[in-house]
């Protein structure tokens, strides 16, 4: 059995990523969806929310597990006992990052392979921080997220209003 893990923020999951995810379920036997609760960014939702959003999205997929994490990636492959990590690419500029992370991973854990799926045509355009910025200027965002997210985006835009919103670009 092959297990991938597909680790990322998704602050919110939106269409881009559950495309990914789901794409990967067609080369793994198993994948991890992992949520990293300590980037050094602000978030608009807590880890156990973001975790809830997330689960809620693969409900139906028993091939995807969703998990948190709060340390290095390779450190969490291994301690699943993952060898590959799955990744997004949307536009050129994700490829220079993706590769210099790819090899710092590889430096870091020689035995986890890193694989990049390029994203779907139709969600080229999509980033959480897009999301969360239609969001939070009360455009629609029904096309980018599932109906729970949308809905959890709603709330919180309320709860947080503008004044508060600079802090939560990325």
């Amino acid at each position: 059995m092959v297990r991938a893990v597909f680790p990322g923020t998704f602050d919110p999951i939106h269409y881009g990523h559950i495309d990914i995810a789901t794409r990967a379920t067609k080369i793994f036997d198993e994948l991890v969806v992992a949520v990293y609760d300590r980037p050094l960014k602000n978030l608009l939702f807590s880890p156990e929310e973001r975790i809830a959003l997330t689960k809620d999205s693969f409900k139906d997929n028993k091939q995807i597990k969703v998990m948190g994490y709060n340390n290095l990636t390779v450190e969490f492959c291994q301690g699943i006992d993952a060898h590959v990590i799955v990744r997004g690419l949307r536009v050129f500029s994700d490829f220079e990052y993706e590769f210099r992370m790819a090899l710092a991973n590889h430096r870091l854990a020689k035995d986890i392979e890193v694989v990049a799926l390029i994203t779907s045509e139709e969600h080229t355009f999509l980033s959480s921080t897009t999301v969360r910025e239609i969001a939070f200027l009360h455009g629609d965002v029904s096309t980018m997220v599932p109906k729970h997210v949308q809905e959890a985006l709603e709330r919180r835009m309320q709860e947080v209003g503008e004044v508060n919103y600079t802090s939560l670009k990325d």
